[in-house]
């Protein structure tokens, strides 16, 4: 049976009856494969333990620990009693048979409730798996610790370094679906047990095996470190919000997680399905864990195929054209008819049944053209440059300037509103442009446009091959539509661009 296959039937036996709980029991599964802590985060009465019990159910006869804690549990209780033999001699060591040193699961509820040197005990040998038993130092067989609680541990209780060590955190919410809880008053009470067939059960064997293939046969791909890399530079910005801080070691475990992902899945490389497994390693509190789901998301979907292309430097050098083309190509701003006397351009205005109280009839009168983009009252001048200081004009945000004067009859006055002419305006072809530079920027945009036709074509081909291997056990298939629909976004961006050259194109005809 292919590996993938087998993970997915044993999957399928270890979650029978457990309603809505399926994604959680494989994510659970995986972290056990990949020996990692897991955190179940929940109210009272969500299967919690009982998906720590059939985890345990998927591997060959394993020695299985539980412990409901309180702030009067003992170490005696979750270590083992002391040994009074060896007491007598002098020596203080714990029977651990039987207890969660010597134990491969274990299965730890409400264990933020656990008293100081309990917790404190436990931070060597979740990590890294040792027991320090009086001068001796034990190897703990534990696969995978299942830790359940109805709260997060408080920032003051000092626990963040036990609880960074949970890298899969999980919330186990109570049934949501109608038909789903129906079924559940309609059937027995589900058992913690199941059994799995003997070709589907883990041996010991294997579980080292499969540790040691993901290490060293399963690489991180490009598009996953640049999900991580959105991923880290968006909580840095959310940082003051969210207050969301992810140690090296989970991240390295994180990595982990996903690279096993890949691994049971048949994979050598981890893709974006993968990579949506962060959403379960990232959040701390109930209040941020929508949050940094969406934060995932995001960082997927905008991650698209890594390529042999720099789109940010294509886009750079494209922007430089559309500027240059605009700008050697095409009037930035309206070109006005002015003339030029005694070192100054005016706009001439000719002014229709002009009596002036005090020069008389004046049929032109000439404004500078610096006042256009002026709003100041200012003084026009007759075609001889004389300024007629009983004329008041000014310009209005349009373009147009209002003139104002007295006439010479009951020296009223006269309101007109004119408008400069225009000889070319803004967005008008220039004429008598260099043919060679014309020719020259043509060339730039079809090899830019090449370029990107290149990428996208390349990204499309990715895409049709890659929906299939989007797949996977550990991730529900609305989760990988969205990795699907981040790179299929990805390859409409490509054609967009290059949309935009042949707008550029046309430009230059």
């Amino acid at each position: 049976m292919i590996l993938k296959e087998r993970i997915q039937e044993l999957l399928r036996l270890l979650s029978a009856g457990m309603h809505e709980r399926e994604e959680i029991v494989a994510v659970s599964l995986l972290g056990a494969l990949s020996g990692q802590n897991t955190f179940l985060y929940g109210p009272p009465g969500t299967a919690k333990s009982l998906i720590s019990r059939r985890i345990a159910c998927g591997f060959d006869e394993p020695s299985y620990f539980e412990c409901l804690m309180n702030r009067f549990s003992t170490p005696e209780e979750v270590f083992g009693p002391v040994s009074i033999k060896e007491l007598k001699e002098d020596r203080y060591v714990r029977k651990t048979e039987g207890y969660l040193p010597k134990a491969e699961f274990a299965f730890l509820d409400e264990i933020w409730k656990s008293s100081p040197a309990i917790l404190n005990s436990l931070l060597t040998l979740i990590n890294e798996r040792i027991y320090r038993n009086g001068d001796h130092v034990e190897q703990a067989p534990l696969k995978a610790l299942i830790a359940a609680s109805n709260e997060t541990p408080d920032e003051n209780q000092g626990l963040d370094a036990l609880y960074d060590r949970f890298i899969v955190r999980l919330m186990v919410p109570p049934i949501a679906q109608s038909n789903h809880f129906d079924n559940l008053l309609d059937s027995p009470p589900t058992e913690a047990k199941v059994t799995v067939a003997p070709e589907l059960v883990i041996k010991q064997a294997e579980w080292n095996s499969w540790r040691r293939d993901i290490q060293s046969n399963v690489r991180l791909s490009n598009e996953a470190r640049t999900i991580i890399h959105l991923i880290r530079s968006e909580l840095h910005t959310q940082h003051e919000a969210l207050k969301v801080y992810v140690s090296d070691r989970r991240w390295q475990r994180a990595a982990m997680l996903m690279k096993a992902a890949a691994f049971f899945n048949g994979r050598t490389e981890t893709n974006h399905s993968d990579a949506l497994l962060l959403q379960h390693c990232l959040w701390t509190m109930s209040e941020n864990r929508e949050r940094i789901a969406e934060i995932v998301a995001n960082a997927v979907m905008q991650s698209g195929f890594d390529g042999e292309f720099d789109l940010a430097a294509l886009d750079s050098a494209k922007d430089a054209c559309d500027k240059e083309i605009h700008q050697e190509l095409y009037h930035s701003e309206d070109l006005y008819e002015t003339i030029e006397y005694d070192g100054k351009n005016y706009f001439q205005i000719e002014l229709e049944d002009c009596d002036s109280y005090y020069y008389g009839r004046i049929g032109l009168i000439l404004i500078p053209s610096e006042k256009l983009k002026s709003s100041d009252t200012f003084n026009p001048c007759t075609k001889n440059g004389s300024r007629l200081e009983h004329f008041d004009c000014k310009f209005d945000s349009q373009g147009v300037c209002e003139i104002k004067y007295e006439t010479n009859r009951y020296r009223r006055t006269q309101v007109v509103k004119a408008t400069p002419s225009v000889l070319f305006h803004k967005g008008d072809k220039k004429t008598g442009v260099n043919k060679r530079l014309i020719k020259a920027l043509t060339l730039q945009v079809l090899e830019i446009k090449n370029e990107l036709e290149t990428a996208r074509d390349q990204a499309q081909t990715r895409v049709e091959a890659y929906r299939l291997s989007m797949d996977s056990i550990f991730v529900p298939e609305a989760k990988t539509e969205l990795a699907y629909k981040g790179v299929c976004e990805q390859v409409e961006r490509l054609n967009l661009r290059v949309l935009d050259c042949e707008r550029l194109l046309s430009l230059c005809q």
